[in-house]
């Protein structure tokens, strides 16, 4: 039997956790998903955290999103790619504008300075 990935593990855990005060389908529109069942691919590993979800399923889990963000990078494209790394490194900085450019290809995404995720 293959090892979940962290990132798996952790949203099972938390989706586990967060059992008694909201259901799997609360937390999947919460983050924005229009299927419940996402949450259970995202649980068991079968599909990837999209990257442009991360801070609404962290939001939503309950955790933070500079660590949801590593996970979902390590996840994506391994730990220590030079995409994850300077889009982890703007994030801490605050710059989220520019790493949600980057890792998003619509180039009509925010370009203020303090634009919210």
């Amino acid at each position: 039997m293959r090892t979940p990935h962290p990132t798996a593990k952790l949203i099972a855990d938390r989706v586990r956790d967060l059992s008694h005060r909201k259901t799997q389908a609360e937390i999947a529109s919460e983050a924005g998903f229009a299927n419940a069942n996402m949450m259970t691919f995202l649980k068991n590993g079968r599909n990837k955290v999209p990257l442009d979800r991360v801070p609404s399923l962290a939001k939503a889990l309950g955790v933070d999103p500079a660590m949801l963000l590593r996970l979902a990078l390590d996840q994506a494209v391994g730990a220590k790619t030079p995409v994850a790394e300077s889009t982890l490194s703007m994030w801490r900085r605050g710059r989220v504008h520019v790493a949600r450019r980057m890792l998003s290809a619509d180039p009509s995404a925010p370009r203020g300075r303090n634009t919210a995720l």
